[in-house]
């Protein structure tokens, strides 16, 4: 596993379900969900906050718990800091599509900032509970001014990261102007759903991060993903907008050719010119270990928390494989480019400076990371 805590590593992927030393009291992960202002902690100069866009509109899903574990994960490989610096990391979880809860623009207590996906329409309005593409959903869109505000205040400030998945990564599309959404049709078979394939661009080939990742891949390009999407994101022009770098493309069935709906988007760079800054995916990277993950799910279906219907779709996405392949590992590479390891890379980057700004000695540096995922794929 290439990102991945050294507990996970040493006592297996479930071991961090119920026995995570990094939540244990007075632990150095905290989690809070905020669905109203009353909810949001107060500011703690040793608490590093990690803002979690929930886009879920109070759906049962596998994602948003994930990316919180992504967090987590990370905050448990460095407990040797924390303990020493009194440090911490909390997740704060907003609830944006039901309760309309948008974080606080950077520059005070965020400088990382997590989106999830979620169900229904990528334009709120058109989310009136009963259309194909709705899901069910019946939504107010007023969030979505202040949240399109947020998004330009995380681009315009170079010390502050966004890391995008699927409903999220559509919303940019729509805010950025990058691509608009299509309702995939049975020309493509409907839904896109299981372990597929994207193709990397040619721009990701050349990107000082991806062109790791192309290294590593079947014809430099040819990468698995978890896909469980309705809508494909389709360019709205030959080239994109100022600045946004299209990194990935769908393609047309396991070995086929592109296709035209874009899977992957930069929308901003670190200021070294290395690791994406504001970047997008139309698939799950948080999806990482299936083990645990079927685990979580047979927990959700035996507290009744989820229908037989929503049990059997998530399961044979997670149960799905491909002969003559290592799809998990294929899949944790995926990951570890494209959502692990830029998160550990800002995370890293924000305890480093809280450290400093309170005169803590430390040796974590973002730029480790950069090492990381080479370094254990080659061995």
């Amino acid at each position: 596993m290439p990102i991945a805590c050294r507990f996970k590593v040493s006592q297996g992927t479930t071991f961090c379900v119920s026995d995570c030393p990094a939540t244990a009291p007075c632990g150095v992960f905290r989690y809070f969900r905020i669905e109203k202002p009353e909810d949001i902690p107060a500011v703690d100069p040793k608490a590093i906050d990690v803002a979690v866009l929930d886009m879920n509109h109070g759906w049962p899903n596998l994602g948003h718990d994930s990316i919180v574990h992504a967090v987590l994960d990370a905050s448990c490989d460095l407990l040797p800091l924390f303990d020493a610096t009194g440090l911490h990391v909390r997740a704060l979880s907003y609830d944006v599509r039901r309760s309309g809860m948008i974080p606080e623009a950077p520059g005070g207590r965020f400088a990382v900032y997590l989106g999830s996906g979620g169900p229904g329409d990528l334009d709120p309005r058109h989310n009136d509970g009963v259309s194909i593409g709705a899901q069910g959903v019946l939504e107010d869109p007023s969030w979505e001014a202040p949240l399109f505000h947020l998004y330009d205040e995380i681009r315009s400030d170079e010390g502050t990261a966004l890391l995008a998945v699927c409903h999220s990564f559509g919303v940019m599309c729509r805010w950025s102007g990058a691509a608009r959404a299509a309702l995939r049709g049975a020309e493509k078979g409907g839904k896109s759903t299981g372990v597929l394939e994207n193709v990397l661009t040619p721009e990701a080939q050349a990107h000082p991060w991806f062109r790791r990742f192309a290294e590593e891949l079947p014809e430099g390009r040819r990468l698995r993903v978890v896909e469980n999407r309705l809508y494909d994101l389709l360019p709205l022009a030959d080239t994109f907008p100022g600045g946004i770098v299209p990194i990935g493309y769908e393609t047309l069935g396991i070995g086929g050719p592109p296709g035209d709906a874009v899977t992957m988007l930069e929308f901003a760079r670190d200021r070294a010119g290395v690791m994406p800054r504001v970047f997008g995916v139309n698939h799950h990277p948080e999806i990482v270990d299936r083990e645990r993950q079927m685990m979580l799910l047979q927990q959700k279906r035996e507290r009744g928390e989820v229908s037989a219907e929503w049990y059997a779709e998530r399961l044979d996405i997670l149960t799905r494989t491909y002969p003559s392949e290592d799809s998990d590992q294929r899949l944790h590479l995926t990951s570890d480019f494209t959502f692990l390891g830029p998160l550990r890379f800002h995370l890293h980057r924000a305890i480093r400076l809280r450290a400093e700004s309170l005169g803590l000695a430390t040796d974590v540096h973002e730029d480790h990371v950069l090492a990381a995922p080479a370094a254990v794929v080659a061995r």
